[in-house]
């Protein structure tokens, strides 16, 4: 495979704080890199770099000649222009690969304005227009927040079947086993700054394993080592000989060494531990026939859950069918438009809440974690804002720093530590894991698992799901109980009529077109507009009618042959060239 990017010794530091130091690595034609590491360690950082969009330190940055580099942004934004001008960025080609784009990412209305789109439709967008033009490198900053799980899995099969080579940024560790064939760690716990295994996400945790464990044995057996030699060092040896000095030479070398590993070996993970009321009711909340429509949308009816002691009850469904809604008539804040809410008596609920609107972004660290006096109340006992603090990974010398001046994930700490100071029976977590960093999820997912109380959780990170829900509900066309996250994912699979899939022609191996491909070709504009008519006909009649499920099931069946027909269209028009 041929190389495209040539790391050497990079490093970079912003202030006193050094992101990483000296790392190397390569990128090749048909990666897929998958670049993780904690908050802070400098992943969107490099990615910028490699993109040529921010400056090193130190290193070198070596590109093939005439390399074509794209980005899609973490939360991009865009002007008021139509669709397709964004896909064509300025491009003079003609629209009906933009048009082709579009329909595979599922947008119906070519002549809407980019800027009115929601977060999730502006990163599709965002994606597309990263590939519009066909670069050798994609860089993918966190390419699944905003995402709902649904469109995670269209991202999935869209980078399946593109050809250019990859490094995405992501703490989904779900997207990233799916996505990626090598996967690169920062962390300074490594000897050269960087992991690099050039397998998938499943092997990359077995290897990195492995290797923290050998690091961890090399710590042990120096530290005997060094044991009796510094006995023999208090002895006072006379370094006459060649042979003594050179053992003194070697003892210290070797102190200077055990030093470092212990420096790399050591691990700082968030004391994330919920406080349970020890409640014994069996059910700790019952909802029946609940509904509710905003703005003249229906976004569900007919909802009926129940809660008890140790129910992990993960909420699924598009962007729109009314998650965070269900969640927050759960918790009492909104009323349903038919149906009840019945919690146990004097029923302890935390809401966590994905905005992070309850944190003052214009207090300092301190006052965020501990708003009265310098002590938090924790499991009956005080403890000093330093502590708490540390329990979190914040140094004190950031307790005066605004809370806006904190990165995504330090302001989801913030608002976990808030949560943990309150008993609860219910935890009600809208999109707890946004901007968390892999090791701070894990942590969460083993306190939550030892939590006494019921948990109902929304997150698009499926490996968190899946590892934590004993049980999922569904909205939108879905709608219903399963028992388990794969079990709802079959079952959405199964209600999506499949992709035709088709061969790719080859440049070298076009023959023209048969008689019958002539005629195809043809026909096949005609029908394109003929499905596109009903696809713009059946879009309104959800509209009108947002209960029918059946209206649902027809328009992604025929949003599914517009695709299949503009894929064919390309494939006979290239055929023809």
């Amino acid at each position: 495979m041929s190389l495209l990017i040539n790391v050497h010794s990079l490093s970079k530091s912003f202030g006193s704080q050094t992101l990483f130091e000296g790392i190397s690595f390569s990128i090749k034609e048909g990666d897929r890199i998958g670049l993780v590491g904690r908050n802070g360690a400098g992943k969107s950082t490099l990615l910028k770099i490699l993109a040529g969009l921010e400056e090193a330190d130190g290193g070198t940055v070596a590109r093939r000649q005439g390399l074509r580099c794209k980005v899609a942004q973490q939360s991009p934004q865009f002007p008021p222009l139509p669709l397709k001008e964004i896909i064509l960025d300025g491009s003079s080609e003609e629209d009906v690969g933009a048009s082709l784009l579009l329909k595979k990412a599922q947008f119906v209305d070519e002549t809407i304005l980019a800027s009115s789109l929601s977060g999730g439709w502006k990163k599709r967008l965002d994606i597309l227009r990263a590939f519009a033009q066909g670069p050798d490198v994609v860089f993918l900053d966190e390419p699944t927040n905003h995402l709902d799980l649904e469109g995670i899995l269209w991202l999935e099969q869209f980078l399946q079947r593109e050809s250019s080579a990859l490094l995405i940024v992501s703490h989904d560790r779900a997207f990233l086993d799916k996505t990626c064939t090598k996967i690169l760690e920062l962390n300074r716990c490594f000897p050269q700054g960087v992991f690099i295994c050039d397998e998938g996400w499943s092997a990359f945790q077995e290897r990195r394993q492995a290797f923290m464990q050998a690091q961890l044995e090399k710590e042990r057996s120096l530290s005997s080592f060094l044991r009796e030699e510094i006995e023999w060092l208090r002895r006072s040896p006379k370094a006459r000989t060649t042979k003594s000095k050179s053992r003194v030479d070697r003892a210290l070398a070797s102190i200077e060494q055990l030093q470092e590993l212990k420096q790399q070996n050591q691990t700082q993970k968030v004391g994330l531990d919920f406080v349970a009321s020890e409640r014994e009711t069996r059910h700790l909340l019952v909802a029946k026939n609940l509904s509710k429509s905003l703005g003249g949308k229906l976004l569900f009816q007919g909802v009926d859950l129940k809660l008890s002691p140790y129910t992990r009850l993960g909420i699924v469904g598009r962007n729109a069918t009314g998650k965070t809604t269900l969640l927050k008539m759960l918790a009492g804040e909104i009323l349903p438009d038919t149906g009840t809410v019945k919690q146990a008596q004097d029923l302890q609920i935390v809401y966590f809440d994905q905005h992070r609107e309850k944190v003052d972004e214009n207090v300092s660290l301190k006052e965020a974690l501990c708003p009265r006096g310098d002590y938090v109340i924790f499991r009956g006992e005080e403890i000093h804002v330093h502590g708490w603090a540390r329990k979190f990974l914040f140094e004190k010398d950031r307790l005066s720093l605004p809370v806006r001046c904190l990165s995504g994930g330090e302001k989801a700490r913030i608002a976990m530590a808030r949560l943990m100071t309150k008993p609860a029976d219910l935890l009600l977590l809208d999109e707890p894991t946004n901007d968390l960093d892999i090791p701070t999820l894990e942590v969460l997912e083993e306190s939550l698992q030892e939590f006494s109380g019921a948990v109902v959780l929304i997150t698009h990170d499926r490996a968190f799901m899946k590892s934590l829900c004993n049980e999922i509900f569904s909205l939108g066309s879905l709608q219903g109980t399963f028992a388990e996250y794969e079990q709802w994912e079959r079952a959405l699979k199964e209600q999506q009529k499949p992709l035709k899939k088709q061969e790719p022609v080859l440049k070298a191996k076009r023959q023209g077109l048969s008689y019958q491909e002539k005629r195809e070709l043809e026909g096949i504009e005609v029908k394109i507009l003929l499905k596109e008519e009903e696809v713009s006909l059946l879009q309104a009649d959800i509209q009108t009618y947002p209960q029918r499920i059946d209206l649902y099931k027809k328009f992604e069946s025929a949003q599914k042959e517009v695709e299949d027909l503009y894929f064919r269209w390309q494939e006979l028009l290239n055929k023809s060239n």
